[in-house]
This record gives C-alpha cells, sequence and structure tokens, in this order.
C-alpha cells in the first residue's frame, strides 16, 4: 500500500475535484445499470412464471381429462386459486375452464407525459384507440382501465416501457376450449368473469364454491354429429335457423342440444341477441303434426279408442266458420294406424272430440306440456295455451295448431310416450351410474307400447320414410306447422320437425330436428315440408350417432330392410306428391 501510494503522483486540487466527478459520474452509471438489470430479472422473472402458470395449468387440465375430476381439491394454477370450477362433458371432455391473466389499469394522476404515454402503449397494444387511450388517460381520475386479459408477453411489454401510473390487476379469463359446440348450454361469463347465460349463469354460486369439476349430461362427440348435419340442412335449404336435441329416455340426460345461428363464448362480440336465442328451450312453437303423437296416445290410454277404431275422414270438418282439412286427404274412413301414418287432420280432431277438452288437458298436464320446463337453465320458455279452451281449440290442438310449446317439451313428453309411460324432468347434469332415476308414471304400458309399434309404422310407410337406418330401428313423426304472425299464418314460413325414437322395439334414445322457414330446392322437387328436410337429417344423425352410443345394428331389422329395398328396387319413379305427404295444413 505504501508503495503504491509513492508511485501514485499527487492530484492537484483541480484535477482531484475532476476525479470525484468522474467516480460520481460511473457511480451513477453503475447504480443505473443495476437497476436497469434487476427490474429485467424481475420482468424476466414475471413472464417466466405466468407462461410456466398457463403450462401447468394445460398439464393440469390434460391430467384431469383423463379420469374426469380435478387432482387437487381446489382448482390451482401454479399455486393460483382460480374462482370458478371447469365445465365437462359427461365423458370429460373440457367445456370451460379458466386461465389466469392480467388487466392494465392507470392512475391517470400519475402520469405526466400523458400524450406520449398513450402513443407508447398503442404501440403495444396496436388494438387499441390512440384517442381513447389518450382519453381515458386526460385529467387526474384516480383510475381507468386500459385494456383486460394481456397476453405474457403484452404484459411483459408494456413493463418494460417504464411509465409511472400504470399497474397490472391479477385475475382470471373464461376459456371455451369446444367454441360454438356447446355455446348454448354451457353460456359464458362477462368480462367481470360473471355467468350471464346457460350453465354459467344458472350455476355462478356452485361455480364458485365446488372443488371438482361440474359434469354435464352432454356427449361432445353427438353435439358434433348434430351441428354439422342441422347446418348441413339449413344451407341445403337455405333455412333461417335449426335446433335439435339428443335425449336418454331412461333418465332424461339431455346426451346432445343445438341451437342455430349460435355464438363462440372466447368472442363476446359474436354473442348478439340472435345468436344467444336458445331455440330448443327458450324458443316456443307450435309443433304441428308431432302432436298427433300425443293426441293418439292420450285417446288409446283413455280407452276412448283402440288400434282398430275408425274415423271418418272422407270431407273436410267444418266448425263454424273453421274448416279443417288434410294437406293429402285419403278420402275415406281411416283407423288409428293409419291416421298417424297419412298424418291426417280430420281423423286426429274427431278422435280429440271423443277425447273431450277435460281429458286432453289432463293428459298434456301429465306428460310435462302445460307448464316451463325445470331444466337446470335460466332459458326456459313457458307454454302457450289456448285461452278459452273452446272446442275448436280441442280439435287444433290435436294436430299441433292452437298451442306452443319448446322442442325440450316435445323431447320429455316423447320420450314419456316410449320408454313404458314414465315421466323423467330433462336435466342437463349427468347421472352417476347406479343412482335412482326419479320419474312419474304418465302413460299405461300397453299404450307405451302401442305407440313405439305407430311410430315405427310411420318411418316403414309413412311420411317418415327417409329418417329410416336399416337396422336401427328408427320410429317417429314429421310435423309441418305454418308460423303464426300478426293473427294468422304464414303458408310459406314452416317449422318442419321430425321427432324419433331408437331403437323402437326398446327404445333408448330420442332425437328431434327442426327446421325453421325452409325453402324447397331441386332435390326435395319444391317441398320444404318434415318429410323432405328435418327428417332425413334425422336420419344420417342416427346413423353416425348409433355406434358413437354402442348400439349395434339390429341383425333382423337389417334384413326386413334388404327385403324392403329389393321390393322397391324397380320402383324408379313415385309420384313425389305421395312421398312428400305434409302432415298440417
Amino acid at each position: 500500500m505504501i508503495g503504491w501510494l509513492k508511485r501514485r503522483p499527487s492530484l492537484y486540487p483541480g484535477e482531484q475535484l475532476e476525479e470525484a466527478g468522474r467516480l460520481h459520474l460511473e457511480g451513477a452509471q453503475k447504480r443505473a445499470i443495476e437497476t436497469g438489470r434487476v427490474r429485467l430479472i424481475v420482468t424476466a422473472a414475471m413472464f417466466t412464471v405466468a407462461f410456466s402458470v398457463i403450462a401447468g395449468r394445460m398439464v393440469d387440465v390434460t391430467l384431469s381429462k383423463g379420469n374426469g375430476t380435478s387432482q387437487a381439491h381446489r382448482q390451482k394454477v401454479a399455486g393460483l386459486a382460480l374462482e370458478r370450477a371447469d365445465v365437462m362433458d359427461r365423458n370429460g371432455v373440457l367445456l370451460a375452464t379458466s386461465l389466469p391473466t392480467v388487466s392494465l389499469y392507470a392512475h391517470p394522476h400519475e402520469i405526466l407525459e400523458k400524450s406520449e404515454a398513450a402513443k407508447r402503449i398503442v404501440g403495444v397494444l396496436p388494438d387499441l384507440s390512440l384517442s381513447e387511450v389518450r382519453a381515458k388517460l386526460q385529467g387526474d381520475r384516480a383510475f381507468a382501465y386500459l385494456r383486460r386479459n394481456l397476453t405474457p408477453r403484452q404484459e411483459y411489454e408494456i413493463n418494460a416501457l417504464g411509465i409511472p401510473g400504470l399497474y397490472f390487476e391479477k385475475g382470471e379469463k373464461r376459456i371455451y376450449p369446444q367454441g360454438e359446440l356447446a355455446a348454448h348450454v354451457v353460456g359464458l361469463t362477462d368480462l367481470d368473469n360473471k355467468g350471464i347465460a346457460g350453465v354459467e349463469k344458472a350455476f355462478e354460486g356452485e361455480l364458485k364454491a365446488r372443488h371438482e369439476p361440474l359434469r354435464l349430461s352432454l356427449d361432445i362427440r353427438l353435439q358434433t354429429v348434430l351441428r354439422n348435419e342441422l347446418a348441413r340442412t339449413m344451407a341445403d335449404f337455405h333455412a333461417i335457423g335449426a335446433t335439435g336435441m339428443v335425449m336418454d329416455v331412461r333418465s332424461g340426460e339431455v346426451l346432445a342440444m343445438i341451437s342455430l345461428p349460435d355464438f363462440n363464448p372466447n368472442n363476446l362480440a359474436s354473442a348478439n341477441a340472435e345468436a344467444m336465442f336458445n331455440r330448443a328451450t327458450l324458443g316456443v312453437y307450435e309443433m304441428g303434426s308431432t302432436f298427433k303423437l300425443f293426441n293418439t296416445a292420450a285417446a288409446l290410454d283413455s280407452g276412448v279408442a283402440t288400434l282398430n277404431s275408425s274415423y271418418d275422414a272422407t270431407h273436410p270438418l267444418k266448425i263454424a266458420r273453421f274448416e279443417i282439412s288434410d294437406y293429402h286427404s285419403e278420402n275415406r274412413w281411416l283407423t288409428v294406424p293409419e291416421i298417424l301414418i297419412h298424418s291426417s287432420n280430420i281423423g286426429s280432431a274427431r278422435m280429440a272430440l271423443d277425447l273431450g277438452q277435460e281429458r286432453q288437458k289432463a293428459f298434456l298436464t301429465r306428460v310435462g306440456l302445460m307448464r316451463p320446463s325445470n331444466i337446470e337453465l335460466p332459458e326456459i320458455g313457458s307454454p302457450l295455451t289456448p285461452n278459452p279452451w273452446r272446442d275448436i281449440s280441442v280439435m287444433t290442438v290435436a294436430y299441433g295448431h292452437g298451442m306452443a310449446v319448446t322442442p325440450l317439451h316435445m323431447m320429455s313428453g316423447v320420450a314419456a310416450l316410449v320408454n313404458g309411460g314414465m315421466f323423467h324432468p330433462a336435466t342437463i347434469l349427468k347421472r352417476e351410474d347406479g343412482e335412482a332415476v326419479p320419474g312419474q308414471q304418465v302413460v299405461k304400458e300397453q299404450t307405451s307400447r302401442d305407440m313405439r309399434r305407430l311410430m315405427r309404422m310411420v318411418v316403414t310407410g309413412g311420411t317418415g320414410e327417409k329418417a329410416d337406418v336399416p337396422g336401427y330401428e328408427v320410429g317417429g313423426k314429421t310435423g309441418t306447422a305454418e308460423k303464426s304472425a300478426g293473427g294468422g299464418y304464414h303458408r310459406k314460413s314452416l317449422l318442419s320437425s321430425f321427432i324419433a325414437t331408437f331403437p323402437s322395439s326398446n327404445p333408448r334414445y330420442v332425437i328431434l330436428a327442426m327446421i325453421d322457414e325452409p325453402q324447397g330446392n331441386k332435390e326435395s322437387f319444391g317441398f320444404a315440408t318434415a318429410g323432405w328436410t328435418a327428417a332425413p337429417a334425422v336420419g344420417r344423425m342416427v346413423a353416425q350417432i348409433g355406434p358413437i352410443l354402442g348400439l349395434s345394428p339390429s341383425a333382423e331389422d337389417l334384413e326386413i330392410a334388404k327385403q324392403h329395398m329389393a321390393q322397391n328396387a324397380s320402383l324408379k319413379v313415385k309420384d313425389t306428391k305421395r312421398v312428400a305427404v305434409a302432415e298440417t295444413e
């Protein structure tokens, strides 16, 4: 040390000041560099943690998808407890989940160069409007949101700007991996992560409180089939909308529910009023001749009619100023099976008159058509019934006019007609294996057997021929109703529907397709009735979902189908009016 002092020359006072300044400058530079290095390290660490959170969440979702349960007692992502539980389909496929995110906000009174700050923020977030950001930063407001749900990279770049007065708020964002596929059932949340539709709204409290995923009855595979076929039918017939459902007749579980047009819950902008309207549960419609199933079942169940009973359908039925006629009249007496096969309005009306008002209303009440459905969704429509309920109402209700219900009402009611007579309330929640299914006997077992036979006859030799699928014993009923508006009906504005059960010898499922305002095309010879629109769609659906549901084609039914095809092989030209029989007008 002494030697060093001897070798180092003395500094003059001026040089000493210069040296002190130099050392001070170097110290400031080192401190600035060190500060910058620390900020970069912190920011990089935040960036890494954010990506780790997302990666951890993806691993968690992947692992939980296989066994259908969460691996933790509370949804956690890298130690962050999320506010809402996951939603899954019956097989553990993820329908809704949450990811941690941050939102950018500002304390405008802390920002000095507001205009410059706005430019730099928009430089990182170019989707923001410069004028809007500048306006939010003006004045001395204590708080202003600038952008919600930043990506980790955006958070990093905003933080790197180093603008005082900008802050990040931790939160979570709801993600819907299946997009539109289950939109009307699952619903969505708003910007504040609060449920505003579907299951998200109906189970708002439970999703925030529960530890495990909420398991729905939906099967995403069936959802895919239904949506594809309904979209295809809409395109083929230039329809304005469609809906379809599949229900397990033994439990009331809704396995699929589609309403078109739909929306992507990941994009709030797509969720307009028309797209969010759930036709399956909220739409209330006159369902046309599908209602003849209830009329026939009520007459058989009460003993008013048997399968051998016949009714005069030789001429239109006149009541005061009203006239009830058949679209394609047989001009003869028809038996009960023939009334359903040929979809006779006249025969159905006469049968209903024998049934009477009180028994008709009592039967419709038993099968759930006179009250709102109690399915676990907030979007529920209430039936519209005649008031007063006169004799003309008794007759028109028999063939689906003068009374309006939701498609879900039709599903639940028909399920009770074919499953042995047991009414099960519709549910969107999965029932665990072995769980007792509540229900009420509303139709005699013999009546149920008769209805299954009649519905099968409608497909093998009536208006539902195009829904037949060899090996699956499809039975069903067509319905084509004119839409009501302004106190009347529009003949060219149709609701074409087909409701079916399969296999009809031992029903497991009910399936419905309804097409809103289809337009005839070349392939349908200009017809837009259910036999040409909804029935073929249901046939294609059954052919695809039957194997998915584990149903093997019946060998006996396949043989009958082969014989039927052989008998008709030479009949290349048919009377298109007979094939295209419509059911209501």
